[in-house]
C-alpha cells in the first residue's frame, strides 16, 4: 500500500521522536552539590554561642556543655530572643517587679508552639539560656528573669566563656 505524503511525513516525525528518554545527570549533580554546601554552611553548632558583637560574655571555669535551648541575648542596646529583637522597656507588675511585656509575649508565643516539658509535679517547665554582656546592669538581667518566670520558662541558665586553666600546657 502506497503512503501519502502526509503519512510519510508523520512516519518520519514519529521515528525521529521514538528514541529513549535521556536523563541529564549533570544538572541533578549540580543541584545536590549546592544542597550539600547549603546544609553544611547553615548547620548550627549548639556548642558555640551566637556571634553578637554587642555581647562580651564573662569568663568562668564551668565544665558542663550547654544543650540546645532557647537563647535570650542581652546587650546594652537591645534584647534578642533567638535573634528576634523585642522592646526592652519594662513595666511594673502587681508584685512590684519589673516585667518586659514584649519579652513575655515572645516567650509565651514560643512556648505555645513547642511541646511542654513537664516536671515531676506535672507543671510545664521549659529551659532558657541568657547571654548577657558583662556591662549590662543586674537590674536589666533581673527584669529578663522575672519576665521569663511569667511564662513556662522557669529553668534559667547563663552562658559564660570557659576560662583557660592555669598550669595546663
Amino acid at each position: 500500500m502506497k503512503k501519502s505524503s502526509r503519512g510519510k511525513r508523520m512516519a518520519r516525525r514519529h521515528a525521529r521522536h521514538k528514541g529513549v528518554a535521556v536523563l541529564n545527570l549533570t544538572s541533578l549533580m549540580d543541584i545536590f552539590t549546592i544542597l550539600v554546601f547549603f546544609l553544611l554552611v547553615n548547620s548550627s553548632n549548639s556548642q558555640q554561642p551566637p556571634d553578637n558583637k554587642d555581647i562580651v560574655l564573662p569568663e568562668s571555669s564551668a565544665n558542663t556543655v550547654p544543650g540546645e535551648v532557647l537563647k535570650i541575648q542581652i546587650s546594652a542596646r537591645n534584647i534578642l530572643v533567638q535573634d528576634v529583637a523585642v522592646d526592652p522597656t519594662a513595666a511594673e507588675n502587681e508584685d512590684g517587679a519589673m516585667v518586659i511585656p514584649a519579652l513575655v509575649a515572645e516567650l509565651q508565643w514560643r512556648a505555645d508552639r513547642s511541646l511542654p516539658v513537664l516536671n515531676e509535679d506535672g507543671i510545664p517547665e521549659r529551659e532558657v539560656m541568657i547571654l548577657a554582656d558583662r556591662k549590662v546592669p543586674y537590674s536589666t538581667i533581673r527584669n529578663v528573669m522575672v519576665s521569663a518566670n511569667q511564662t513556662d520558662y522557669s529553668k534559667i541558665s547563663f552562658a559564660v566563656l570557659q576560662k583557660a586553666e592555669e598550669g595546663v600546657e
